[in-house]
């Protein structure tokens, strides 16, 4: 019997908030800001909040965090759609702050006839100031004893458009001697005269985050807001704004953002490495953006599968890349269609060979029972790896090498009878002779050979581009370390080899089809591919070779 899985710190708070009556069923969030694409930190809170709503009968909200008209655009929304989807999740209801504006602006006219909220005219310099260190109290603005009267007037004024950005701000009115910074009167409003991609130019003041989140939540009945450690201090001003508005209580939980080693997970840092063209755009294959892995190769299973494992935890911790590509290793392993393709090729002419237009039967995946067979022509001249033949070979060399022999996939035993040579000693050919009784299949021969070579017919390869992608920082942490994290760019992170053979099957890749290059690790055909050019990604090696060299470093 399988040992049953313990519960995670949320999905006990869940289970005793259900068997208390607490809540019926559960409603979750998942609340991205439109200002950049998402990558494996937003895919874990994908998961997560996605994945309890589902597990526990409820269900999740799709909501868009646009209160910053300046940084946001619809590109980034549809980017985000299609990352959700694409992981294999539904919302149901599709939602924006913008639409809660007016609700907002209402919450805080309320707050200002309560007495919990002001108008200050004073500049962002001069708030920062007045509100002290961690150790010295605040002092209270100028500006926080105006009536209720004046506030609302002057509120007004602020959303009629007759100030300029940065002029007045509203604050709330809470205690400037307050523990925790947050609470030193926060900016609730701000005065930004930019064009909103939802709601135009209808608005010129915009909520800020904490003022904007929680009534949020609360207007969807939101029952467990789950945000990541950062919001720890929030979560008193969170609940502070519910209780003094008086409406429905949602509740703030944490838990520790996702971490990866040899990469950065900050959408700032991410820009950066865009606009500064370190990569190709928010989809190179070597960001952690989930649009980035989509390209590379990576499944939506196996990003699934690396947040279950990775589970989450209440303190922060850096995650192995390993361990992601460990769970694209497993899933490709079952699903990719087997393919053979030569990147440092060097000719095999088979001197005793005169069949035309033979075809020989290879597996497409040994893994899957299902998976078939597929034709593979094979001739008289073929192409090897480099690597797989040495004149002078060492001990327990279990590839090719004069008077040696091999079995070619899928087809025949053949031995290395002479090898040829230019006027330089260059090898550029290497003349064999095939065992015809060995045909894979129907081997009458009764030979034994310990080597298995993948290879193409020379006369029908068809030509390629391949991209070998390594981790793009050459240390575990480029954020920690000393000086610009883009110092620590690993400058072989891509390698280009624009033309290698392949077998003619590979003419029909489509775009979202995985393959496993026989002995050459797992990939993916790349979006800028076209019919006369096709170009694969590689999205992970077939061992983790990274960890031998790290440990042999």
């Amino acid at each position: 019997m399988a040992e049953e899985k313990s519960l995670n710190f949320l999905e006990e708070i869940i289970e005793n908030d259900l068997k208390s009556g607490k809540h019926a069923s559960i409603v979750t969030r998942f609340p991205p800001e439109p200002n950049g694409y998402l990558h494996l930190g937003h895919a874990a809170s994908i998961v997560l909040n996605f994945g309890l709503s589902k597990k526990y009968g409820g269900y999740t909200n799709l909501r868009f965090d646009d209160t910053n008209p300046s940084t946001e655009e619809t590109e980034y929304v549809e980017s985000i759609k299609n990352d959700v989807h694409w992981l294999g999740f539904e919302w149901k209801n599709e939602l924006y702050a913008s639409d809660y504006f007016e609700d907002l602006y209402l919450f805080a006219i309320k707050l200002i006839r309560l007495g919990y909220a002001y108008v200050d005219d004073s500049d962002s310099e001069t708030i920062a100031r007045e509100k002290g260190t961690p150790t010295m109290p605040g002092t209270n603005s100028k500006f926080r004893d105006r009536s209720v009267e004046e506030n609302i007037e002057l509120f007004e004024a602020m959303k009629a458009g007759k100030f300029k950005d940065g002029e007045r701000v509203l604050r709330a009115k809470i205690d400037m001697s307050h523990i925790n910074m947050l609470m030193r009167d926060p900016v609730m409003y701000r005065i930004k005269h930019a064009h909103h991609h939802r709601t135009f130019d209808k608005w010129c003041i915009y909520p800020m985050y904490d003022f904007a989140h929680g009534q949020s939540d609360s207007l969807e009945h939101i029952t467990h807001s789950i945000c990541t450690l950062e919001f720890v201090p929030h979560r008193e001003l969170y609940n502070w704004f519910i209780e003094k508005l008086d409406i429905y209580l949602s509740h703030q939980y944490e838990f520790a953002r996702r971490n990866i080693s040899y990469t950065v997970m900050s959408k700032r840092k991410l820009l950066q490495l865009v606009n500064e063209k370190y990569v190709d755009g928010w989809d190179d294959p070597r960001m952690p953006t989930i649009s980035g892995l989509r390209r590379r190769g990576y499944t939506p299973e196996s990003i699934r599968d690396f947040c279950d494992r990775a589970g989450i935890a209440k303190r922060e911790n850096v995650t192995e890349l390993s361990l992601l590509e460990f769970c694209a290793r497993e899933d490709l392993n079952k699903i990719a269609l087997r393919r053979m393709v030569v990147f440092d090729p060097i000719k095999v002419v088979l001197t005793n060979y005169s069949e035309e237009n033979e075809m020989v039967s290879v597996e497409d995946n040994p893994e899957d029972v299902n998976g078939g067979f597929r034709e593979v022509p094979f001739s008289k001249e073929l192409y090897i790896e480099q690597d797989d033949f040495m004149e002078v070979p060492p001990k327990k060399f279990f590839r090719l090498f004069p008077g040696g022999m091999v079995r070619l996939k899928g087809a025949y035993i053949i031995k290395c009878d002479e090898v040829v040579k230019d006027a330089e000693g260059k090898i550029i050919q290497l003349n064999c002779s095939f065992i015809s009784e060995s045909k894979s299949g129907n081997d009458t021969s009764n030979i034994k050979v310990k080597g298995t070579l993948h290879w193409v017919s020379a006369a029908h390869a068809i030509p390629v581009e391949v991209r070998l992608y390594d981790r793009l920082f050459k240390v575990e942490d480029p954020s920690s370390a000393a000086g610009d994290f883009k110092d620590y760019i690993n400058e072989n992170s891509l390698e280009i080899i624009p033309e290698v053979y392949a077998e003619p099957a590979l003419k029909n890749a489509v775009t979202g089809e995985h393959y496993q290059f026989l002995r050459k690790g797992y990939f993916a055909l790349d979006k800028n591919s076209s019919k006369d050019k096709l170009i694969f990604n590689r999205t992970v090696t077939l061992k983790d070779t990274w960890a031998k060299e790290v440990k042999k470093g």
